[in-house]
């Protein structure tokens, strides 16, 4: 039986990719990008597009209903800096957005949803170095106490309708092909994109700011394995921790200055994402996605940086 999969959310960091991947494995025509905004040309040229709000409940009905997708991967929420500012808007995109979804998944009979959780379930008394898989979970933004709460609907819908829902506790994603959205890790996407047009960059968080990261090549393929991984394998419905790799500003400017020897870069005072960046973890323990479906990284930090530089410079050429 061949697939038919909705992707909402498509028009973000994760989905813009994960659309491109999707239709590479599984045909065109077999992978609807939804999102409230106009596609950009890439998602609008290559596969079906549909105009969705996940908190218009009958609007995303009628699109399950026409498409009967056997997947959904609901990528639509506000991240953590945004969320911030809107904190009850955040609250309910990123809840009842999930809660529909979830809701059409029992009706639909929907075979497998995806849904992204964040290392910001973690809060300031979680432990900060390796944190693993089960521990304190206290967040304390928005972003984070949805994200926690969304992992808790996740699993209660599978223990009691059924639904194999599937989650990944993303760290912060690093990619070339689209600009992040509003999140506390952004600084290390901007700072390559400032290297190659200005070469100095103004970091948002400080010098000795330690934060997991992922280059979104390996986000986009552990995404992919683990909704190819045998039910039976999954010993958690909630959020799979993926560790990526923990470093600082300092340190990301020192690689991208192997690369471009006059980069210069400074730090701001007094960014109010500096206090979301301190109560979460420094680094990740990743063990359980390892054991359960095999989970391997790829992409250091000098890799990533060679491959970011690589293609931002083709695109600005």
């Amino acid at each position: 039986m061949s697939e038919k999969i909705l992707v909402i959310g498509a028009n973000g960091q994760i989905g813009t990719e994960l659309v491109t991947a999707l239709r590479g494995i599984h045909g065109s025509a077999q992978v609807v990008a939804c999102d409230i905004n106009n596609p950009i040309y890439a998602i609008r040229n290559s596969g079906p597009f549909e105009f969705v709000n996940v908190l218009d409940k009958e609007n995303l009905h009628q699109i399950f209903n026409k498409h009967q997708p056997t997947q959904v991967y609901l990528l639509a929420a506000m991240l953590s800096a945004v969320g911030e500012q809107k904190p009850k808007l955040a609250w309910d995109l990123n809840m009842t957005g999930l809660l529909n979804v979830l809701d059409f998944a029992v009706e639909f009979k929907i075979a497998k949803v995806f849904w992204p959780s964040s290392i910001a379930v973690f809060g300031p008394h979680s432990p900060q170095y390796n944190t693993p898989q089960f521990c304190v979970m206290d967040p304390n933004t928005v972003y984070g106490f949805s994200k926690l709460a969304g992992e808790r609907w996740c699993e209660y819908y599978h223990a009691k309708y059924g639904v194999d829902v599937r989650s990944i506790r993303y760290p912060g994603l690093i990619g070339w092909r689209a600009n992040p959205g509003g999140g506390t890790t952004d600084y290390a996407v901007h700072i390559f994109h400032s290297a190659i047009k200005t070469g100095k960059y103004e970091s948002f968080l400080s010098e000795d700011t330690a934060l997991p990261m992922m280059y979104m090549d390996d986000a986009i393929r552990a995404t992919l394995e683990l909704m190819d991984a045998p039910a039976e394998s999954l010993s958690t419905r909630a959020g799979y921790n993926l560790g990526g790799i923990s470093f600082t500003p300092r340190t990301l400017a020192a690689e991208i200055k192997k690369h471009i020897p006059d980069f210069e870069i400074s730090y701001a005072d007094n960014d109010p994402r500096q206090a979301i960046a301190d109560s979460w973890p420094k680094s990740i323990d990743d063990t359980t996605a390892q054991n359960d479906w095999g989970w391997e990284m790829e992409f250091d930090l000098a890799k990533m940086t060679e491959d970011m530089l690589m293609n931002l410079k083709k695109v600005y050429t």
